[in-house]
């Protein structure tokens, strides 16, 4: 691991916490608080389920396209510039869909703001390591559990207000809180344009990894994380779509225990992102951290396979701690790099394949359970392919720079 001065968290860097925290706390506002009030949308905007489903694909399709575009977009204007940019767009996008006529505008609306939050999504890592390479376990645990508090929050309030309101207020008022990141950011472009003026004229010039821009498949290390994240995106992106239908099949629950169910499944990714950060980042083997993700995960899945009307909550709250390896990836993106350049191309590069990868979990599973007429295989599934997570930490429990390993390989 890289050694870094511990300096006071807010010494010098102020700007720089708030930016990061207050994007952590609007990347999943508009993936959130959409779907508990499409039933009142529908009645303004028309459109049948072929429609809504398109809606529900364009989250992890737009993270996943942010993967390749973001670090191209940071390379030519610079980490602050582009976060900056994010920002303008998570303010966009919610005023958009409040103001749509139409499915279109609404849908456009929706590429907006995810493409702000995609981006959010590959560049915080960047940040945290940039700003903060003396406190990475804690400030990506400080955003990770931010990111779980606005995912749980935005679909909470989402129908009281637009009861309240309407849902063109619930869905734009969110730009208040994304226009309150703007700021810091500002501050923060405004403070590096001093600094890279004055280290210009001292000759200093800002350090790029050799051999990293195009090469970062070549790394075990990177298609490690990959996998992953991979993983534990297809679990979640499945589980929130299938989990309450599988339940109410299987363990007899009413469709609002079913509901209640899934809200415990996502809230077990708190605690997760409370501790896991600040876990690795002391741990020199983080494997036992990945095997444990995939026990719990596996535990989960077969516990709901051959006894999902006994103890169902257990279950359900062991496969909502499988995902514990999403805050653990993030973390390592930074952990298992030299430099912000680097983590910038890591973050893209695990983000972008981990996003197409879960992106696929709802269809794959749909057409599982479709060609069985059952449970059972689709919960094996799910079962083995959390294995793969557990073979990817062998591979991860021996702490290598991915800038190493490029270096080796092409040397």
């Amino acid at each position: 691991m890289t050694t870094a001065v511990v300096r006071p968290l807010w010494f010098g860097r102020t700007a720089a916490l708030l930016g990061i925290l207050l994007l952590a706390l609007n990347i999943r506002t508009a993936v959130a608080a959409l779907s508990p009030i499409i039933p009142r949308i529908v009645e303004d905007i028309p459109f049948d389920s072929v429609g809504l489903g398109f809606i529900g694909m364009l989250p992890p399709v737009a993270f996943a396209v942010s993967g390749l575009v973001a670090p191209l977009v940071a390379k030519r204007l610079g980490l602050e510039s582009t976060l900056v940019l994010a920002c303008v767009a998570m303010v966009a996008g919610p005023l958009i869909r409040a103001a749509a006529d139409s499915y279109f505008v609404l849908v456009a609306g929706s590429m907006v703001t995810l493409a702000g939050m995609g981006f959010g999504n590959i560049l915080l890592p960047p940040a945290v390591k940039k700003y903060f390479p003396d406190r990475v376990g804690l400030v990506t645990t400080a955003y990770a559990t931010l990111l779980s508090i606005s995912a749980t929050v935005a679909p909470i309030i989402a129908e009281p207000v637009a009861a309240l309101a309407g849902w063109r207020i619930s869905v734009g008022v969110w730009a208040v809180l994304a226009l309150g990141a703007i700021i810091p950011w500002l501050v923060v472009r405004i403070q590096h344009a001093g600094e890279k003026r004055r280290d210009a004229e001292a000759g200093i010039v800002e350090e790029v990894p050799a051999a990293l821009v195009g090469s970062i498949w070549r790394s075990r290390s990177a298609w490690a994380i990959t996998t992953v994240f991979a993983v534990s995106s297809f679990g979640a992106y499945a589980a929130f779509a299938w989990l309450p239908s599988m339940l109410v099949d299987l363990s007899g629950v009413s469709a609002t225990e079913a509901g209640a169910l899934l809200g415990l499944f996502a809230i077990m990714g708190l605690p997760a992102g409370l501790f896991i950060p600040l876990l690795a980042a002391r741990m020199r083997n983080i494997s036992p951290l990945i095997h444990l993700g995939a026990a719990f995960l596996v535990v989960g899945y077969l516990g709901l396979l051959l006894f999902p009307t006994t103890a169902t909550w257990f279950w359900v709250a062991c496969a909502g701690l499988g995902p514990l390896v999403f805050p653990l990836c993030l973390v390592l993106i930074n952990l298992r790099t030299r430099t912000h350049q680097a983590s910038v191309a890591l973050s893209g590069f695990v983000q972008s394949i981990g996003y197409t990868i879960g992106s696929l979990g709802p269809l794959l599973i749909g057409v599982i359970h479709d060609s069985t007429h059952g449970w059972v295989v689709p919960l094996v599934f799910l079962a083995a392919t959390s294995l793969l997570a557990s073979a990817a930490g062998l591979v991860l429990a021996k702490p290598t720079f991915v800038e190493d390993e490029l270096a080796r390989r092409s040397s």
